[in-house]
Order: structure tokens, then C-alpha cells, then sequence
């Protein structure tokens, strides 16, 4: 619930510098347009090799049809999140330099853009649980957890692609559950685990979910209206098509915006202060 958190950053802070975690494309050069391969199907109209351009990216580095991605067969692009990776990689990493303009840059700023955006989105999760008030006896672990993938951020090209993101991810995500678990237990009911569970189109209409731990569950279409999901731990929780009208999110823990984006809501939606409606709810 609320009242389990305290007030909560959208930047890092740490020797190296301030990493923001949201994300500003006027100031990337579309990487998540030409890194990442997607396949033709209900997220996207058309097949895209890795490290190749979207056929609708323009010169300028902006989507010829922002305003109409739906409609057009390319809602996985709005439901695309890269915690501000992009941003850092262009104008950070690699200084501002163009891939266009300076192509010898490319192969090495797509390497390194997946791997700077798996940094920052453990800096997220990080963040949002150092203003977990029953996660205060892990805050100084989370806070050099913290710092530390901050630092990682700040690494050299070079260094950035020779990282071991896997070790690093198994590590922070095991000092996240712990928190996660110390909130959980502010929850005095009988608590579900479906880590990981398939509940593609699960009937969950008015489900007292409080206190589940939901981690990496599939809960594409699953009915999920008017659920109770507070303290519930929907870290990688797949919520595509999810219907949450009338579903209580307000104390879940580690959910983001790109799941709200990708579920189907409406007004009674309740939602975590830090997080937005998407607009077509």
C-alpha cells in the first residue's frame, strides 16, 4: 500500500554522475528503432533484423507515424520502455556522435545500448526500492547496489560491452526479492506465489492478489478486473492485453509504466502515484 513508501526519485545519483531513468528521444538517435529485431504479429506489422532501421524512422532520428502506431501494426513500440539508456548512450558514451554520421560507431553503440539499458532499468527497480519503508534494513545494501550500477554506467564503451550483465542481474535481482519479501510480509493474509505462473487468460475477476509474488508471471488477456494487486511483486510480469479495469495497483511493487501501457484499463484504474494512465484508457 502507500503508505509502505517514501518519497520516490526518477534519477540516480552517485560520484559518477546523474543517470536519468526516464527516457528522452530528442536526445537519442532512435536507438530502440534499429537495435532491437522484431517479428511480424500482433506487435508489429512487419519483420526488422537486429541493427537494422525501421523502415519508418526518419532522417531525423523521429517515427513518421508516432501519432499512429496502433493503427498501424506497431503497438510493441508503445509499450517500449529503455529507462533512458538511449539518451545515455548518445550523448554520453559516445559523446553525441551520430551512427549515421560517424558509421564506424554503429556496431559498437548497438552493442552497447542493450546492455546500458539493463543497467538502468536495475536502477529503477533499485531506486523504487529504496523508498520501500519495510525494505529499510536492506537499504544500505540497496544503496551500494545502487551506486555501484550507477558507476557501471559511466564505463567506456569497451568496458560496457564486456560486462557481465547475467551475474550482475542474478545478484540485484536477488537483493530486490528480499525486499520485496519484507514488504510482502506487511501483509498478514494468506499470500499466492505464481512466479512465473502461465496465466495467459486466467479468470481473475475481483482476485485478492495482496502480498503475491507475481514475478515473471504471463498474465497476457488474463481478467483482472477490479483485483486487489496491493504489495503484490509484479517485477517482469507480462500484463499484454491484461484487463485491469477496476484493479487496485497502488502498493504493487516494481511495476512500470510500460505494463500499465501494455494492459487495458479505465479511470477506476488505481495506479502508484509515480505512474501515469496510459491516454487511450
Amino acid at each position: 500500500m502507500s503508505e509502505n513508501r517514501e518519497c520516490t526519485e526518477t534519477e540516480t545519483v552517485s560520484e559518477g554522475g546523474t543517470s536519468s531513468l526516464r527516457a528522452d528521444c530528442g536526445n537519442c538517435f532512435a536507438l530502440c528503432c534499429v537495435v532491437p529485431a522484431f517479428s511480424a504479429s500482433v506487435d508489429f506489422a512487419i519483420n526488422k533484423n537486429a541493427g537494422q532501421a525501421c523502415p519508418n524512422l526518419q532522417n531525423d532520428f523521429r517515427c513518421g507515424i508516432h501519432t499512429r502506431l496502433r493503427d498501424t501494426g506497431f503497438r510493441g513500440c508503445t509499450v517500449y520502455d529503455c529507462f533512458g539508456a538511449g539518451q545515455k548512450v548518445s550523448q554520453i558514451t559516445f559523446g553525441g556522435q551520430d551512427w549515421r554520421q560517424a558509421p564506424r560507431t554503429a556496431k559498437q553503440m548497438f552493442e552497447v545500448f542493450p546492455v546500458m539499458r539493463d543497467l538502468h532499468e536495475l536502477l529503477s527497480y533499485l531506486t523504487e526500492a529504496l523508498t520501500l519503508r519495510p525494505a529499510r534494513p536492506l537499504h544500505g545494501e540497496l544503496g551500494v547496489a545502487l551506486q555501484e550500477t550507477e558507476r557501471l554506467t559511466w564505463l567506456s564503451p569497451d568496458d560496457l560491452v564486456g560486462l557481465d550483465v547475467a551475474a550482475l542481474r542474478r545478484d540485484t535481482n536477488a537483493l530486490l526479492l528480499r525486499a520485496s519479501e519484507l514488504v510482502r510480509a506487511e501483509f498478514r493474509g494468506k499470500k499466492k506465489d505464481r512466479r512465473g505462473a502461465d496465466l495467459i487468460g486466467a479468470k481473475l475477476k475481483g482476485a485478492d492478489l495482496r502480498g503475491a509474488n507475481l514475478r515473471g508471471a504471463y498474465l497476457i488477456g488474463a481478467d483482472l478486473r477490479g483485483a486487489d494487486l496491493r504489495m503484490a511483486d509484479v517485477i517482469g510480469a507480462d500484463f499484454r492485453d491484461a484487463d485491469l479495469r477496476g484493479a487496485d495497483l497502488t502498493g504493487s511493487i516494481f511495476l512500470i509504466q510500460s505494463q500499465l501501457d501494455a494492459a487495458q484499463g479505465d479511470a477506476e484504474t488505481k495506479v502508484p502515484p509515480v505512474l501515469t494512465h496510459p491516454a487511450r484508457w
